[in-house]
């Protein structure tokens, strides 16, 4: 069993059983399937978000093994994940209660709760807009700054997201107010994956899915070259290097995800 409280639940559910306590918690439910429950609750007037894993059962996870993924089989993604994008001074999630009980992959029950990040809106519906109305250069070159230092130090410590889009980026609103200093928290690791090295093909895959999201905001060529700038740490478009074909791959990839989901509409 792996089991971590904050100062504040340690205090809650002192002499109880965590594992009790979480699967009697209720609110506002969000998803409820595949062994997985998530949903926003309040607590002595602070909210919170618990995903609860009941586990997946083994026909959900030799399925997945079959077609080559590997299977999420509880909270312990989440939580490492969240724990090291911190300690890499990436804004995120942060956990107040993590558990995990039971060596059957297939029936291992997992939970974890995270503050709840308020007052944010994702950078999906926030840049929504940008095509009609445009954000003033400052904050547009700041953000793509930020995007392309978080997946810099997200891919140099070992860590892919597989769910990389602009939608799982939340943009606190005090920050708006300094354009040049946006601040944004990455959400929904569940599924991220923890190595020693990011392999390349797993993070040409966030990339794509990423560049994928923004395609239709209105962003410019230039705009584009700044965030590879960004990625690979240079500060010229001139030292950026195209030999290993990684930017290329980004593009395809990008541009297959977009047909797939928008046939109907040309991304070029």
């Amino acid at each position: 069993m792996t089991l971590f409280l904050n100062e504040r639940f340690a205090r809650l559910w002192q002499r109880r059983d965590p594992f009790t306590e979480v699967l009697a918690l209720d609110g506002l439910e969000y998803r409820n399937k595949e062994g997985r429950r998530t949903f926003q609750l309040s607590i002595d007037g602070h909210s919170y978000f618990a995903k609860v894993h009941r586990g997946v059962g083994w026909a959900e996870i030799i399925k997945n093994l079959l077609h080559l993924r590997l299977p999420i089989i509880g909270a312990s993604n989440e939580y490492y994940a969240a724990n090291k994008l911190a300690a890499l001074q990436v804004d995120t999630l942060t956990p107040v209660a993590f558990g995990k009980r039971g060596l059957n992959p297939a029936r291992q029950l997992s939970f974890i709760l995270t503050e709840d990040l308020v007052n944010t809106v994702s950078l999906e519906d926030y840049c929504a807009h940008w095509r009609q109305c445009p954000p003033s250069f400052t904050h547009k070159r700041a953000l793509i700054k930020l995007l392309a230092s978080v997946s810099r130090r997200m891919h140099g410590a070992g860590i892919n997201h597989r769910d990389y889009y602009i939608c799982h980026f939340l943009l606190h609103r005090e920050s708006i107010a300094t354009p040049a200093a946006p601040r944004c928290s990455l959400i929904d690791l569940h599924r991220a994956q923890l190595r020693r090295r990011t392999p390349r093909r797993w993070a040409e895959k966030d990339i794509a899915g990423l560049y994928f999201s923004a395609m239709d905001i209105g962003l410019t060529q230039r705009d584009l070259l700044r965030f590879m700038c960004g990625y690979e740490g240079v500060q010229s478009i001139r030292e950026l290097d195209y030999s290993t074909g990684f930017w290329s791959k980004v593009q395809q990839k990008a541009l297959a995800l977009y047909r797939k989901e928008q046939p109907e509409r040309d991304p070029t």
